[in-house]
């Protein structure tokens, strides 16, 4: 799948827009069931020392459980970046933190992604 900028705009925006919904489900619809995922706030929120999760179950339960500790949650999206097959989303987090989530797709949906941040 080769992605161009609309898609990658369109997708950042819903993505966005369901996340600072705290719509767990509608954020997980856009992740392949295999997804692999990797962020150090798997670490802080999880305890998984690799910083990775495998499967939709296992980013299910790490995301709910974020959730679950960030009541304040909300994303505002700064830009979007396209490369062959991979969208990376560029947002401020509720504490104003710079956060990259690049977003890698299969058949349209997310198969592997990971999340980034500043210090």
């Amino acid at each position: 799948m080769s992605i161009d900028h609309a898609f990658a705009q369109r997708f950042a925006e819903e993505w966005v827009a369901v996340w600072n919904a705290r719509d767990l489900e509608a954020v997980l619809a856009h992740y392949t069931d295999d997804v692999v995922f990797a962020s150090p706030r798997i670490v802080t929120f999880i305890g998984e020392p690799s910083g990775e999760v495998r499967g939709k179950e296992a980013l299910r339960a790490y995301w709910a459980k974020a959730l679950a500790q960030l009541p304040d949650l909300h994303f505002t999206l700064e830009d979007v970046r396209v490369s062959v097959d991979t969208v990376v989303i560029n947002y401020r987090n509720e504490r104003g933190t710079a956060v990259s989530e690049a977003l890698t797709f299969r058949d349209g949906l997310v198969c592997r992604g990971f999340g980034a941040y500043t210090a």
